[in-house]
């Protein structure tokens, strides 16, 4: 089953495409009573009740296959016949006209389905002159087959929520009358399956609205079929074998799974490059697909052994598709977390260079500028004030005095105490605060300050 052939009918569900002949229904309450039958010529039915009936149908033929659309398969056995494909290619060949087929059929689904509450069944009949294709996808104006099928559509049906509406005639706002609405179909099917734009009486094509509640009493009691898992539980019974079989912590177990499911996901992906211009099938994931997968994931030989056995009681000949158990959220989220982590220690080797240069630094500040501590800089300061109260008074006549120092100060005894000794950049400094009012002379040259 391709999608192009799901595709090919459901483009026909329009107005001006449309070949329905027949459409019936049969109306059951909670308590799995028929209410209501009807049969319909489909092209007599109203405007608005045919666009609804329409989209009904459609949605037995939309989502994904292998998930919300699935193929399954009469058993085989050339001695015994199997009655519900019988029954099945019956009413198909009665154009839904014979009530009998008709009210047999709808037993059987009230019977077998497991739900509570009201719900339609309806049921369309359809014959589809198939169109002769040539290779490069262009139609002849002839038929290659005619495609005769019935689609049936199981919808739910509940009470429309609780509220106030305007009544016109009487001018008021009141409580409006609640009625029983039709929902979309949460199942459905089609026989036969249309396989290759042709028709294949040992399959049906099934419909599951949510892929984790595909009813398999459906499949097995009411059409006779063998039940086949979907996708989405394919994926969960999947990690529920790994995380049950690896150990009893969970974060283990977490961290294994997603190496499992990387690992997988690289097998499909180079899968896909090697057959990417052939018409090879996906990869099914075998008994020996798994232990190899496992081994390079790092599972230890017990815990292997008992993911086999498990993965084959569960899944048994109806072994799951590769792309089935990859968890694409799962991969997505720990791949963005990788990606975090990885930020991380980029972000903690960088601070690490960091201190590391700071040290070599500070090291080679020391070296060059030894630091004075407070005790160096009152032992400074001390001995510049007793230097400079022992340094005579001179004028300014007696700036050419040669002495052995090389600076040399003369300041009002009253700025002495304010004279401080400092290391700025790395060079030894005196410091002498100058008031806005006072006037400076160094070296005979008046306010150079």
């Amino acid at each position: 089953m391709k999608k192009k052939d799901i595709l090919e009918l459901k483009k026909r569900l329009k107005k001006d495409h449309c070949t329905f002949t027949k459409i019936c229904g049969c109306y059951v309450n909670g308590e799995k009573n028929i209410i209501l039958n009807f049969r319909e010529t489909f092209l007599n039915l109203d405007e608005d009740e045919y666009f609804k009936y329409l989209e009904i149908a459609k949605k037995v033929l939309s989502g994904t296959i292998g998930n919300n659309i699935l193929e399954l398969n009469f058993p085989l056995n050339e001695n015994l016949e199997n009655e519900k494909q019988i029954s099945l290619f019956k009413l198909k060949k009665s154009q839904l006209k014979d009530d009998a087929l008709l009210e047999d059929f709808y037993k059987s689904i009230i019977d077998s389905y497991d739900y509570t509450g009201n719900f339609l069944i309806l049921v369309f009949h359809d014959a589809y002159d198939v169109i002769t294709k040539t290779t490069d996808n262009a139609k002849i104006d002839e038929s290659e087959e005619i495609y005769e099928y019935i689609l049936c559509a199981i919808c739910p049906v509940s009470l429309s929520e609780p509220g106030l509406r305007y009544f016109e005639e009487e001018k008021k706002i009141k409580a409006r009358i609640r009625d029983w609405v039709v929902n979309v179909p949460t199942l459905g099917f089609v026989f036969p399956a249309f396989i290759n734009r042709a028709s294949d009486v040992n399959s049906v094509m099934y419909y599951t609205k949510n892929a984790k509640e595909p009813h398999p009493e459906l499949m097995e009691n009411a059409l006779g079929c063998f039940s086949k898992q979907t996708a989405t539980i394919q994926k969960q019974t999947f990690q529920a074998i790994i995380k049950d079989s690896i150990s009893a912590d969970e974060e283990k177990a977490e961290k294994t799974f997603m190496e499992i499911q990387e690992n997988l996901n690289t097998m499909i992906d180079e899968y896909n490059s090697t057959y990417a211009d052939t018409d090879e099938e996906p990869i099914t994931l075998k008994q020996k697909d798994i232990q190899n997968l496992l081994i390079e994931s790092g599972v230890p030989e017990e815990a292997t052994a008992k993911i086999e056995k498990s993965y084959l009681e569960n899944f048994g000949e109806d072994l799951p598709l590769a792309e089935n158990l990859i968890d694409s959220k799962a991969l997505k989220a720990n791949a963005q977390k990788k990606k975090e982590e990885q930020l991380e220690k980029q972000v903690e080797i960088l601070q690490h260079k960091l201190k590391e240069v700071n040290k070599e630094t500070a090291v080679d500040t020391e070296e060059e500028f030894p630091k004075k501590d407070d005790e160096d800089n009152v032992i400074l300061d001390e001995a510049l004030e007793d230097n400079l109260e022992e340094t005579p008074t001179t004028n300014s006549e007696d700036n050419n005095l040669t002495t052995d120092y090389d600076v040399i100060l003369q300041v009002k005894p009253e700025k002495v105490p304010k004279i401080k000794a400092q290391i700025i950049d790395g060079q030894k400094c005196i410091v002498i605060p100058i008031d806005e009012n006072e006037q400076t002379t160094v070296n005979g040259l008046d306010d150079l300050i």
